[in-house]
């Protein structure tokens, strides 16, 4: 791919440029200092500006961030910072003090400003600071100085900030840095509101999408964060990331962000996979997005004859690109170094054999060079997190299809031809991820095939047993002992301690293309009696001590769903359901078909009219144990129809904040909505449905 030009020379907010790069953020074994200098010329050769240093395993950027760099530390920091400046890659370095940061101690902010000192005399003029995957109560000091989270971390940002000079790029990761992090949602989450209105201008805010892993970033999603936040955010984008799984790596284009996303962005950093040499393709094809106006115009020549950014294009120019990196025997950063240890030996050594082989002796075996082909079915086995390439997605679909219609070749039928066919297609799959494997581990750059050995061999060793499955279907060859036997070697199983962890789960499955669950537990839904009483108590404390609710929050003011949990006052009559499974009762939902009693005698300041729009309650709780929603789901949706029934024209319910498993009960499993009400404590919200 053609060098050219600096992607993005301004972004929307403030005349500054758009912030395109790569973010080395990820939880693992950080990156050598070699592979972050051929990283910032690869950046640099493709467009891209920018490197966040963020290895969560260096300590001295989390665990012991007050710690100075030692002399030897130092020195290659500087070497570092130094080799981004000279590839016009601006070095972003980030600190991540939330761990155990006492933010109203002045001498931990003085420790903070120290070590950010320490970097800026390195050569460091841009800084983040990072306050992601943090617990978010905070310690008795700092309650007594800040009135939230929020207020305490935006406070020390700001005096950090203004002491480095207000640099030009300084980042802020915030807690809640996704949509489903944010209570009860984006546009009502206090947390942003209060990062969005007292943040100086000059900080940008770092944001993951919808979800950590977000499958699709849309405009509307952005436009809203963007409202509240008051700026364009910085996507901190974990497409590619791949440190919650080691099973896993993903070599799949940078899709699913339109490109009319670029307009409203201050920037996206990729987060891509522990591996640096499979990042590949998840930067490269970054780099050409990040190139696409937002008509979806590009200023990269070698896209001009198709104005639109398309993945599968940015994919085959990646690939390309990666092709000739495999293939080659001359790079610097895969040489050979006789001082160091961590260098990957190059296979240089392919000359001619002198040994001729006989009349009637085997052949020597060639090596065949691998091929664009091979590199793009790589890429469709091990695609992006939601989604599998093309090619997979047929293998998964010919294999469920063969499984399924195996009767047609032990009686001859119609479909006995159809299946045979389909079969020796089949066949003809599974021996192309042979021979791809075969030509990758033989390919002359070894530092490549070192990164991706584990996953191409553990898909191999998958391919092989289903091919030799379906060949024992159509009598082909002898039923696989790996796959009939109950004592089979272990590489005929998959997944170890976790893996059976997670296959007992009733989540398990639930992303497979072609789903065989599990065994799941039966639960019962039944009507409420006298009886259950006693249970629906004890499952409302328990529930309580779970999130460790006090006592004074209880009863100072009490609710009326806490009193109608514990029996003070009785559920309206055909307006209470009970969960139970094969241990027993683990779940309940209540209902007053009319609150207004109950809310003037308790809860005086409630708003009437909030009353007369959701004249009804509701309330309820499980057991931890439950962990499928649908139960949940449909007691909400059989008592909502009672509700309706008795002629009530809307529903509201009483949560607290740290009840977020109910939350989401209600919010994604429901239509219910957060709604304004009067005499409700700070922790506790109100949320309403129109029946």
């Amino acid at each position: 791919m053609a060098t050219s030009t600096e992607v993005g020379k301004k972004a929307p907010s403030g005349g500054k440029r758009f912030i395109g790069g790569v973010v080395e953020g990820f939880y693992g074994r950080p990156w050598t200092m070699d592979q972050r200098t051929e990283l910032f010329k690869r950046e640099q050769k493709w467009g891209l500006n920018t490197y966040l240093y963020a290895p969560k395993d260096d300590y001295k950027h989390r665990m012991y961030w007050r710690d100075l760099y030692s002399v030897e530390e130092a020195e290659q920091l500087v070497a570092l910072i130094s080799a981004a400046q000279q590839h016009n890659i601006d070095f972003v370095y980030a600190i991540s003090p939330g761990l155990d940061i006492t933010f109203s101690n002045c001498k931990e902010v003085a420790a903070l400003k120290r070590k950010l000192d320490q970097v800026r005399d390195f050569g460091c003029n841009s800084f983040s600071l990072l306050f992601d995957d943090i617990e978010t109560e905070m310690c008795p000091a700092d309650k007594q100085a800040f009135s939230s989270f929020a207020h305490a971390q935006v406070a020390i940002t700001n005096e950090v900030f203004q002491h480095l000079g207000e640099p030009n790029t300084f980042l802020f990761c915030p807690t809640d840095y996704c949509a489903a992090f944010c209570t009860p949602n984006v546009s009502q989450s206090s947390y942003l509101h209060t990062v969005g209105d007292e943040l100086l201008p000059g900080i940008d805010v770092l944001w993951t999408g919808p979800k950590v892993v977000s499958h699709k970033i849309s405009v509307e999603s952005i436009e809203e964060v963007s409202s509240i936040l008051k700026r364009a955010p910085v996507i901190w984008d974990n497409i590619h990331a791949n440190d919650y799984d080691p099973q896993r790596i993903f070599m799949g284009p940078y899709k699913d962000r339109p490109t009319e996303l670029i307009p409203r962005l201050r920037g996206v950093l990729t987060n891509p996979n522990c591996e640096y040499y499979p990042n590949f393709v998840a930067i490269h094809t970054l780099a050409t997005w990040c190139k696409a106006s937002a008509d979806g115009a590009t200023k990269d020549v070698e896209m001009e004859q198709d104005p639109c950014y398309s993945p599968h294009k940015a994919l085959m120019l990646a690939l390309t690109d990666w092709l000739e990196e495999f293939l080659s025997t001359d790079q610097p950063t895969a040489c050979v170094k006789k001082d160091s240890s961590d260098e990957e030996p190059m296979q240089t050594d392919l000359g001619e054999h002198s040994y001729v082989p006989g009349p009637g002796e085997n052949p020597l075996y060639t090596a065949e060079p691998l091929t664009l082909d091979d590199l793009k079915l790589l890429s469709d086995l091990f695609y992006l997190p939601y989604e599998y390439g093309r090619t997979a997605k047929t293998m998964l679909h010919e294999l469920n299809w063969l499984k399924s219609h195996s009767h047609a070749v032990a009686v001859k039928s119609d479909q006995t031809a159809e299946w045979c066919s389909r079969a020796q297609q089949f066949d003809d799959m599974c021996e192309a991820v042979v021979r791809m494997f075969n030509r990758l581990s033989n390919a002359p750059n070894r530092s490549i095939l070192y990164d991706l050995y584990n996953y191409i061999c553990d898909i191999k060793s998958g391919v092989n047993l289903a091919q030799a499955y379906v060949k024992s279907l159509g009598g082909l060859g002898k039923p696989s002992a790996q796959l009939m036997s109950a004592d089979p070697e272990p590489w005929g199983f998959r997944g170890g301690l976790s893996g059976e962890f997670q296959r007992m789960l009733p989540g398990h499955g639930n992303r497979d293309l072609y789903k065989h669950p599990p065994k799941t537990s039966v639960y019962c839904i039944r009507p409420y009696c006298a009886e259950d009483k006693m249970d629906v108590q004890r499952i409302f404390i328990k529930m309580q001590q779970e999130r460790q609710i006090e006592e004074a929050s209880m009863t100072e003011p009490p609710l009326i769903s806490d009193i109608l949990s514990t029996g003070e006052i009785p559920p309206s009559p055909q307006c209470a359901l009970v969960l139970e499974d094969d241990i027993g009762p683990c779940g309940y939902m209540l209902a007053l078909t009319d609150a207004k009693a109950a809310a003037a005698s308790i809860q005086k300041d409630t708003s009437g009219r909030v009353l007369e729009d959701f004249p009804s309650l509701i309330t309820g709780q499980v057991l931890l144990r439950v962990t499928d929603p649908s139960p949940v789901k449909g007691m909400i949706g059989q008592l909502l129809s009672s509700i309706r029934s008795c002629g009530s024209r809307g529903v509201f319910c009483m949560l607290r904040h740290s009840d977020r498993r109910m939350l989401d009960f209600y919010t994604k499993s429901s239509s219910f909505q957060p709604i304004k009400m009067g005499g409700l404590p700070p922790d506790v919200i109100a949320m309403g449905t129109s029946l």
